[in-house]
């Protein structure tokens, strides 16, 4: 079978550079082509060169639709808005759309199943093996422990993130929730100032740190009357992230139209 072809969007980024170097390492895959918005001042650059690489013979375009042409997958690790214009086009052109995109809402979530339909879409909060191992433990730890244990997830991200909670942290925060068979939405706290009063029971809470360079620190604390037990991820370098997204497009390569995410990708579903 031939390389598959993959399509990297936001190339000039932190992240788009990383899924560049990311897929010149990867047997089995090949950048077919590299996408950044208008206006942008690395508009005709070589990907390669950008990414620290040697010449890849790809230059950093602006045209999305005819970029696509005859591609397998896109990696997108961009904004909700950028994610649902390039849901569309992967839907339209029945390939692989492989999500890291954090901060969408519910609306975004409802049109990236529409697009799903038609599209093979593999969407996470983060692509890393280590997180996703670590959801399944946060899973069963919920399921294992009673009530009495609180759950709070910590995060801490760079200074430049974004969004908050992170998609990680609600990742996770998911996982404690199903592990305890009850809807996020209606058990996490995010947000306590000021007189709160006591921690409501069987309540997941959420604490946000951001500062300096950091990649991604998480951690889930269950605390019990006497004990307490905290499964955690550190992750050192972005590197992690593009390879499991590289990971997910080839597992998504032939795959039905649908939308997965990496418990599917890792055989990691309970």
């Amino acid at each position: 079978m031939s390389d598959m072809k993959l399509v990297v969007v936001g190339a000039a980024g932190r992240m788009g550079r990383t899924l560049v170097r990311a897929i010149a390492a990867t047997p089995g895959v090949v950048l077919h082509a590299a996408i950044e918005r208008q206006g942008s001042p690395a508009l005709g650059e070589d990907a390669g060169v950008l990414a620290g690489l040697p010449a890849l013979g790809v230059p950093v375009r602006d045209d999305a639709l005819a970029a696509i042409v005859d591609a397998e997958g896109i990696l997108d690790f961009t904004t909700p808005a950028s994610t649902l214009a390039y849901a569309e086009l992967a839907a339209q052109a029945r390939i692989v759309h492989v999500i890291g995109t954090t901060g969408c809402s519910e609306t975004d979530e409802t049109a990236i199943d529409a697009a799903a339909r038609h599209a093979v879409v593999v969407k996470s909060g983060n692509m890393s093996v280590g997180v996703n191992l670590l959801a399944g433990l946060v899973r069963r730890a919920a399921r294992a422990l009673g009530p009495e244990f609180d759950i709070e997830i910590l995060e801490m991200h760079h200074r430049a993130k974004v969004d908050a909670p992170s998609g990680t942290a609600l990742l996770l925060g998911e996982a404690a929730a199903a592990g305890r068979n009850v809807a996020l939405a209606d058990a996490s706290v995010r947000v306590r100032d000021g007189h709160t009063g006591p921690r409501v029971e069987g309540t997941i809470g959420f604490a946000t740190l951001r500062g300096g360079s950091v990649v991604g620190d998480h951690e889930v604390i269950f605390a019990g009357p006497a004990e307490r037990i905290t499964l955690a991820h550190h992750a050192e370098d972005r590197s992690l992230f593009a390879a499991g997204a590289v990971r997910a497009a080839l597992w998504g390569r032939g795959r039905a139209a649908g939308r997965y995410d990496m418990d599917d990708v890792l055989g990691l579903a309970d």
